[in-house]
């Protein structure tokens, strides 16, 4: 049944996209409609709460719809905005930088057990919490690499940050992940 309703979206989402240009009130809100749950999941990755997570996303598709006349047909739309939903994070995290302080991590000790059997082991919400607790510069640099799949350069680019703080700040990331599922896991190893 999935597979049929994407494909009636995909049949229907140029006259939508064209309905957006006219600045169409309805074909704007199928388009949150089809595509608000997915987005608000990425959202959730890279904010510290639900409630943030729902600004950042409203933010996004204000700028959708804003620009949607840059999207051109070319590629995947739902590319395109999830493309816009990172950058409207990456923006919010850029805007409130100056509220965070770097952590210092020098007190992880080493960790034994792999990371896939301790992330089987947990629901999606629990990790998705456990990524939200991360500090802001390492919960951005730890989605764009693992989830976005961008090299550090690129990384470092979009955060305008070094090489070198992109890999540290990934590095830190893993360490404090490991340090919070070996506590939320009771493993005294």
């Amino acid at each position: 049944m999935l597979f049929k309703r994407k494909a009636i979206i995909v049949k229907d989402l140029k006259g939508l996209i064209k309905g957006c240009l006219a600045r169409d009130r309805s074909s704007q809100k199928k388009i949150y409609d089809i595509y608000s749950s997915t987005m608000m999941g990425l959202c959730m990755r890279y904010c510290r709460s639900k409630e943030e997570a729902e600004e950042v996303l409203q933010d996004g598709f204000l700028q959708v719809f804003k620009n949607i006349g840059q999207f051109g047909f070319r590629g995947s739309f739902e590319g395109w905005l999830r493309r816009i939903m990172i950058n409207c994070a990456l923006q919010r995290y850029r805007n409130t930088l100056r509220d965070f302080k770097l952590v210092s991590l020098t007190e992880l000790t080493n960790f034994h057990p792999t990371e896939s059997v301790l992330i089987n082991s947990l629901s999606e919400k629990e990790l998705i919490e456990l990524v939200q607790a991360l500090p802001p510069a390492c919960r951005m640099v730890f989605n764009l690499y693992v989830f976005e799949g961008l090299k550090h350069r690129e990384i470092a680019e979009l955060l305008q940050v070094t090489v070198g703080t992109s890999k540290s700040n990934l590095s830190d990331a893993r360490q404090i992940l490991k340090r919070q599922l070996r506590s939320e896991l009771k493993i005294t190893r």
